[in-house]
């Protein structure tokens, strides 16, 4: 009885040793599929963070060409809102700080196209045509300090 008695606890740790054997293999198993995922999960996370930027940059340009192009054509209604749709986004990502998507520099560098909005919104809404040349003005400053 002596013998089994003993016995029983050895066969019991050689199945516990087996099965945390078992359960570390099937998480090294795991963390060997999952770390390199993680990994290239942040790298595109970086890369996606990049191409909204670049896409926000560019929605915000078309948006101010269109207004200089329209207010040329004499669509002063259809340039007011182009342009209007321009400084609002303009305004939120210059105050939006770090998580904007221009640099402290170049908000800095945009704070006096902000100033322009209520003449050149004005200008429009009246039908007057000297507002395609501060539009193209206002397009021309916005490109040299996005595309620098």
């Amino acid at each position: 009885m002596s013998e089994n008695w003993h016995s029983v606890p050895a066969k019991t740790t050689h199945r516990m040793r087996s099965f945390f054997v078992y359960v570390t293999l099937l998480l090294l198993a795991f963390l060997a599929g999952f770390v390199p995922m993680w990994l290239k999960s942040r790298a595109n996370a970086g890369s996606l963070a990049d191409a909204q930027r670049r896409l926000s940059l560019a929605r915000m340009e078309n948006s101010l060409a269109s207004a200089a192009i329209d207010a040329r054509r004499g669509n002063y209604e259809t340039a007011r809102l182009a342009a209007s749709e321009f400084f609002t986004v303009l305004r939120t990502e210059t105050s939006k700080g770090a998580d904007s998507a221009f640099s402290d520099e170049e908000i800095s560098r945009l704070q006096p196209l902000l100033s322009r909005r209520d003449e050149i919104i004005t200008q429009l809404a009246r039908g007057d045509g000297t507002a395609a040349d501060l539009l193209s003005d206002v397009y021309v400053s916005y490109r040299e300090v996005v595309h620098q």
